[in-house]
């Protein structure tokens, strides 16, 4: 288990350096002055050298790449321009808002998905199955910023029972949880198609192997057959999907952030691009890269407890 690990984890370091070296030759081939935005359309020509110096954009980008990378091994991600505070203070004073968005969409996914699975597969061509397939496909098929803006409009403006905007009143719990309702339900609620038709398949599949046949012919009671022999199984894909679908809830986070002007990491990447504002969108990208591979992390190393096959299978590849 150790070396499972630890490959892993070699894994997921090669990824993140490949993943922002990547990213940050992308961020320089966007066009425009970031010294213009900052300095404004007026500023000398001496002014625009000295904040190019400054903020290190004078070098080449492999030596800009360097020393970010440099900075980032001591935990330094670099100053904002703008309000010369750390960019890690203002990436992380931002996460959070994020973490509990993201966490709460895929909790609620998977509470309603797991389920709906299940009894689609024990309940196999009946109306629950049938039924469950058409919702499943529909809720897939919606993009999450289109559930957004219909929930916006019809349960904050129509009806009034959310609130439309914001995160709610700091310290105040019922009233944060409040507001979080619907950008969580607009970004799970293609998750729950997803996760359910997940679930269904590799119950069929399980349900046809030959322990779950041994265990019904030794008379052991239905609930326990599917709860300890059949799902134990059938929820390692699954498993997988979730530490995928955290780190891409991400990215559909934006999306939610922007409609319900909710605070949150994905919000404020997206104004840093628009200003330029290169250490902010890189110390975005940063932490969120770190985010997703860690999520994946986490669902190899839960996958290889649930089946030690595959710490075998990880040590042979």
């Amino acid at each position: 288990m150790l070396r499972f690990i630890t490959r892993r984890l070699g894994i997921s370091v090669l990824i993140i350096v490949l993943a922002v070296s990547l990213m940050f030759g992308m961020i320089h081939m966007i066009p425009g002055d970031p010294t213009s935005v900052i300095l404004g359309p007026r500023a000398t020509p001496e002014l625009r050298a000295e904040l190019n110096q400054r903020m290190g954009l004078d070098q080449p980008m492999a030596v800009q790449l360097g020393r970010f990378l440099g900075k980032v091994a001591r935990g330094d991600l670099g100053e904002d321009p703008f309000s010369q505070r750390p960019v890690a203070e203002i990436v992380f004073e931002q996460l959070p808002f994020t973490l509990i968005l993201v966490f709460t969409a895929i909790g609620a996914a998977t509470l309603l998905g797991v389920p709906l699975g299940c009894f689609s597969a024990i309940r196999r061509d009946s109306w629950l199955d049938r039924a469950s397939a058409v919702l499943s496909v529909a809720f897939i098929a919606i993009p999450s910023f289109v559930v957004a803006l219909y929930a916006l409009l019809l349960f904050s403006v129509r009806w009034q029972w959310f609130p439309a905007i914001g995160a709610g009143e700091s310290g105040d719990i019922a009233d944060q949880v409040h507001h979080l309702v619907l950008p969580a339900m607009a970004l799970g609620l293609g998750w729950v198609g997803y996760i359910a038709r997940l679930v269904r398949s590799s119950m069929l599949e399980v349900m046809e192997e030959n322990h779950v046949r041994t265990a019904r012919a030794f008379g052991l009671p239905e609930h326990v057959i599917i709860g300890r022999y059949a799902l134990r199984i059938a929820i390692l894909p699954t498993v997988t999907i979730l530490g995928l679908g955290i780190g891409t809830m991400l990215s559909g986070a934006l999306f939610a952030e922007i409609v319900f002007s909710r605070p949150g990491i994905g919000k404020l990447l997206h104004e840093a691009v628009m200003t330029r504002n290169y250490p902010v969108v890189m110390g975005s990208v940063l932490v969120t890269t770190v985010f997703f591979v860690v999520s994946t992390l986490v669902s190899d190393i839960l996958n290889a407890i649930l089946d030690p096959r595959l710490r075998g299978a990880g040590d042979q590849q």
